[in-house]
């Protein structure tokens, strides 16, 4: 990583507001153009994080609007077979990842190939591409089989869905990388924030790393980073002992949680780690109230506490992107609009202050 040095760059999390992948998409090369990603518009049901990434995986039901894994499905065993087989072709190069199941359709995914085309035309300012993929974990406790238990208590059908988020990633991955500049891929774990309560007591940190290890592999493959975005609080050692390049997190609530484990961030920085700092509130009634001046303010008193730990100040900007706390899918167009205005002037100033 010694390579990409984001130095406060802006960085925007999928999801917007909209309803228009073209309008959503010009919005974002206008305000991170050095680092742009792909918009997610929830409003359209199938762009939701379980349902953009379910085409493909076996079982997969919908009745009655609800959507599950069907293993009782005289066909399910099947279709199971098919699905390994297939991804051994597709990892052993007999055949092209591009032509396989693992390839997002425009048909759950149109602002990746409106974000593409964009970025082909402004890659000679490009410094990276961001692309986004549900996490292993949020994907399987999120999804579940005909019974209503979550796959991932489901030791085949969690491996299945590992795999098949990999390959996912990896695609996108090489779809940027064929472009320019450094690809990043985040994986969203809104269901981390599970960790520690009694739904999840089962789920061990040995799982969760086992399940990051093999989506990362996929990703590095072709030359990526990999993020891991939280928007609330969780477990960070098992992020920090994952090996993730870079992690995402809700930094206007929850730096006083992150901050706590100063070992893990200490030897985090020290391996070239990246905090993506979600320095710039998504939630409403915070976003009405906050100023460019103010969120630079928190932004150094954080530093400043993060030197505290031993985290030479210039490393933490060296090391450090600008981000929203999280998407902005569920708040007005207004306020979207001014969350990444926020974002943008916040690195602007915070770089600034460093030339």
């Amino acid at each position: 990583m010694a390579s990409f040095t984001p130095q406060c760059l802006p960085l925007l999390i999928g999801s917007l507001p909209l309803v228009d992948h073209t309008e959503a998409t010009e919005l974002i090369f206008a305000y991170t153009p050095q680092i742009p990603l792909w918009p997610q518009l929830p409003v359209h049901k199938e762009e939701g994080m379980i349902l953009q990434y379910a085409p493909g995986f076996p079982g997969l039901t919908s009745t009655n609007g609800k959507v599950y894994i069907d293993t009782d499905s005289p066909d399910f065993a099947t279709e199971l077979l098919a699905f390994y087989e297939e991804y051994l072709l597709v990892t052993e190069g007999e055949i092209p990842l591009a032509e396989s199941r693992f390839v997002l359709s425009p048909d759950v995914a149109r602002g990746f190939y409106t974000f593409l085309a964009e970025a082909e035309k402004k890659k000679d300012g490009l410094i990276g591409l961001k692309g986004q993929t549900t996490g292993p974990i949020t994907f399987c406790t999120g999804l579940a089989d005909q019974a209503g238990r979550a796959i991932f208590y489901n030791d085949q059908l969690r491996d299945a869905a590992v795999k098949h988020l990999a390959l996912k990633a990896r695609w996108q991955t090489k779809k940027m990388a064929d472009i320019g500049g450094q690809p990043i891929m985040f994986f969203d774990e809104p269901g981390l924030a599970g960790l520690g309560s009694s739904a999840f007591i089962t789920i061990t940190n040995d799982d969760i790393i086992a399940c990051f290890s093999e989506v990362f592999a996929a990703v590095r493959a072709e030359g990526g980073l990999t993020g891991v975005h939280v928007c609330a609080n969780t477990e960070w050692p098992v992020l920090f002992d994952s090996g993730v390049d870079i992690v995402s997190y809700d930094a206007y609530a929850y730096f006083d949680k992150l901050v706590l484990y100063a070992d893990h961030l200490v030897r985090f920085f020290s391996r070239g780690g990246i905090l993506a700092t979600g320095i710039v509130p998504t939630t409403p009634e915070f976003i009405d109230l906050e100023t460019v001046d103010a969120l630079v303010a928190k932004w150094f008193d954080q530093c400043r506490q993060l030197q505290a730990i031993g985290i030479d100040q210039k490393t933490v900007y060296q090391q450090t992107l600008i981000t929203p706390s999280c998407g902005t899918g569920t708040v007005s167009n207004e306020q979207a609009r001014k969350v990444l205005a926020l974002t943008k002037g916040v690195a602007e100033k915070i770089r600034a202050s460093f030339s």
